[in-house]
């Protein structure tokens, strides 16, 4: 799809004013991504007001994608988990299920 048929959104960072192409429907989570890395811009910007804004956008992204690494990791450890936790669940069930030795031998 050509971007002249993609609807447009406009969005701020540090004060300057972007109009964005995105997909039908996503106008809204296009914004909310927007405020989202506009506090971190603004974040850093206020830690070191001599940063250009290219420099304040490349420390905004490493420190967006340092949580989203972050969370992916912490994501795979709770699945993991949930596996062993599953595994363990299931053998007690297996073992539950069989008979006891020793009981029920025929004479």
């Amino acid at each position: 799809m050509s971007d002249a048929k993609r609807p447009t959104t406009n969005i701020t960072l540090l004060g300057r004013y972007y109009t964005i192409a995105c997909d039908p429907g996503e106008e809204q989570k296009l914004e909310r991504v927007a405020r989202y890395l506009d506090r971190a811009m603004q974040g850093i910007q206020a830690q070191s007001s001599v940063l250009g804004t290219e420099r304040v956008a490349i420390m905004a992204a490493l420190n967006i994608t340092n949580e989203l690494l972050e969370t992916r990791d912490a994501q795979r450890n709770y699945e993991a988990d949930i596996t062993r936790l599953s595994e363990r669940l299931e053998t007690a069930l297996t073992k539950s299920r069989e008979p006891a030795s020793g009981t029920n031998k025929p004479s």
